[in-house]
């Protein structure tokens, strides 16, 4: 009898256990695969993965233990492999009737182990410390909150909601009115290196049953979640991986559906043991069945790449051109009626680095938006709206005491023996916005000059040196960098674009503090979330044909006045073209939007000229 919704999803091990049981008779019946391949046709069913709950959008104690959830997350750090019994025997102690059981996706057994038995087969598993993803904004959390789907067979709230920040004062037995209890659940069954198994006795277990961990060792304030941004919310999460661990890396995003459990807390004090098991109250265990990597983490687009869902992709594509309109003139509003400069702008928020060649990144649009106005906090109005457009966003004030204090980039802890995370550790595709407007005068320490370091060469490179101490370790990323400045920045960009504003200097404090988010619709701003995700999506080449048009059209520019155009502008060039090609939901090249690139181009540097000779003091 096939499991129902309510089997698979509030008990998911009945399911595990159930293959396991009949794979007794049958020794080659590839059990395991079998199991995980039935979630994934379960989970491919229509609107089914929405009615898996989530741990990013419903707080601990509403979920039960055991049941299959979902987590979208960023891996903050891989942990050193472990040993668990994969198959283990128990023995009644009145009958002496001997079971054999399955450990798969599980933090304890069975009470009554033998551990002398020949039947028992120790396998291996890694884990992960997962945390949501970095920066992800309020309408995503919002919109894939809301379309949650929960059948009458799901989890049932027992109170009021709460949120993630309300539970963290919470005591540990509140926050866990579900936990189990089961007198069944005797023995952990994992060992890592520091942790044997076989040190637990039933005796332990029982005061862990009945003793609640002190409300000390419970509390987020006490315990470091190493979320790479600060102020961040949610909870973190250490998911257990049975299978092609190697196909993951640092700092992939993931939607991870596995089985939730609570296991009861070890009291030990030694500093990597706190960070390795740490309060599940606060860091929940989940054992990975499925995770797909997630190219974009935007909820109104598909789940299916778009070439697997054409029926989106060619009305999204028929509408690319008036949406672009749309949102050009919505950024000129913003931008102070700077059309020119709107344009750079949405062509920087749909870059993305596409590939490598040797150590250089392509596709990178890191812009420099020069000329900002440093009134009615103008910059920081600027980044609220496009963090209203984009999935997942950082602002970053570059004051002297955030360059010389903050923890930009991740660190080794060798005594802790986990990577402690830093603002720079970003999910693929996100928007960090760095404050120039904010540097005032004064000196750079040691650590400053690091941090600058640090953000000029993920400009550059798209990379981030992590420390390891003795060494640094090179971890590749894909962050779209804009720069607000007075001046030219510091720091190095793809492309500079001074501001125009066309508004009177009496008028500024009043347009600005008329400029917010508000003046678009629900619905229009959508549109503008979906337009960015989709462009950003594209595939793009071009035709041998328009490279021949290229080369020729740079032979000729180069003619009368070979310093008037580098190889530099040229590559700038094919940049630009490349941009407003996708931004017109393009996918080639066409003579079209190459004479417009260079025509962009052409009227771009002609103004940082002119702003030259008017200010010659800049560089």
């Amino acid at each position: 009898m096939m499991p129902s919704t309510q089997d698979w999803i509030n008990n998911p091990l009945g399911v595990v256990e159930g293959m396991f049981a009949a794979s007794q008779n049958n020794p080659n019946s590839a059990w395991e695969a079998k199991a995980v391949e039935f979630f994934k046709d379960k989970l491919k069913e229509k609107d089914a993965h929405t009615w898996v709950p989530s741990l990013n959008d419903v707080p601990l104690h509403y979920l039960k233990p055991n049941s299959l959830v979902k987590f979208r997350c960023l891996i903050q750090d891989m942990f050193d492999p472990e040993f668990y019994m994969g198959v283990y025997e128990t023995v009644d102690p009145s009958t002496k009737a001997k079971v054999l059981r399955c450990g798969k996706y599980k933090d304890v057994t069975e009470c009554g182990v033998d551990f002398n038995s020949r039947n028992t087969v120790t396998a291996e598993r890694q884990t992960f410390y997962c945390v949501p993803i970095p920066g992800e904004s309020p309408w995503v959390k919002e919109i894939s909150s809301s379309s949650r789907v929960v059948p009458s067979t799901s989890y049932v709230p027992s109170r009021h909601k709460r949120s993630y920040e309300e539970d963290d004062d919470v005591d540990d037995m509140d926050t866990q009115p579900q936990k189990q209890r089961e007198p069944h659940s005797a023995l952990p069954l994992s060992a890592g290196p520091h942790s044997p198994t076989e040190q637990h006795s039933n005796g332990d277990c029982k005061r862990q049953e009945t003793e609640a961990p002190s409300s000390q060792a419970t509390s987020a304030s006490h315990l470091d979640l190493n979320f790479p941004l600060p102020g961040e919310k949610g909870p973190s999460c250490l998911v257990k991986v049975y299978d092609d661990w190697d196909s993951f890396k640092l700092n992939d995003t993931l939607e991870v559906f596995g089985i939730l459990s609570f296991p009861y807390e070890c009291m030990e004090t030694a500093e990597e043991q706190r960070v390795h098991s740490p309060p599940a109250s606060l860091v929940p265990r989940l054992h990975m069945i499925h995770a797909k990597s997630l190219p974009h983490n935007n909820p109104l687009l598909p789940s299916a790449t778009l070439e697997d869902n054409s029926a989106f992709l060619s009305s999204t594509l028929s509408e690319m051109v008036s949406v672009r309109e749309e949102l050009l003139a919505y950024f000129t509003h913003v931008l102070l009626g700077d059309a020119l400069a709107a344009e750079y702008l949405v062509l920087h928020l749909i870059s993305s680095v596409y590939a490598r060649r040797d150590v250089l990144p392509l596709g990178k649009f890191t812009l420099n938006l020069s000329g900002c106005p440093t009134v009615a906090s103008y910059t920081e109005r600027l980044y609220q709206i496009i963090q209203h457009l984009v999935p997942s966003s950082y602002y970053l004030g570059m004051s002297l005491q955030n360059m010389n204090q903050m923890r930009l980039v991740p660190k080794k802890d060798y005594v802790a023996n986990r990577l402690v995370s830093g603002a720079l550790q970003l999910a693929r595709n996100t928007s960090l916005f760095l404050d120039e407007t904010q540097l005032e005068q004064g000196q750079l320490d040691t650590t400053g000059v690091r941090n600058v370091t640090a953000l000029g060469n993920l400009i550059s490179w798209q990379k981030v040196d992590y420390d390891f101490n003795y060494h640094q370790m090179e971890f590749p990323c894909n962050i779209n960098v804009l720069i607000a400045s007075e001046g030219r920045s510091l720091l190095p960009s793809d492309c500079q674009i001074h501001l125009q504003s066309q508004v009177a200097p009496d008028h500024m404090d009043e347009y600005l503090s008329s400029i917010h988010v508000h003046q678009q619709t629900s619905s229009q701003l959508n549109k503008f979330r979906m337009y960015m995700s989709v462009a950003r999506l594209l595939d793009y080449s071009i035709s041998d044909e328009m490279t021949k048009s290229v080369e020729d059209d740079f032979v000729d520019m180069r003619k009368d006045d070979p310093q008037s155009i580098s190889a530099e502008d040229l590559h700038r060039m094919l940049i630009v073209a490349r941009l407003l090609s996708l931004s017109l939901g393009q996918t080639s090249l066409s003579r079209d939007s190459w004479l417009r690139a260079k025509h962009i181009e052409m009227l771009r540097r002609s103004r940082m000229e002119q702003h030259k000779c008017v200010n010659g003091n800049e560089p």
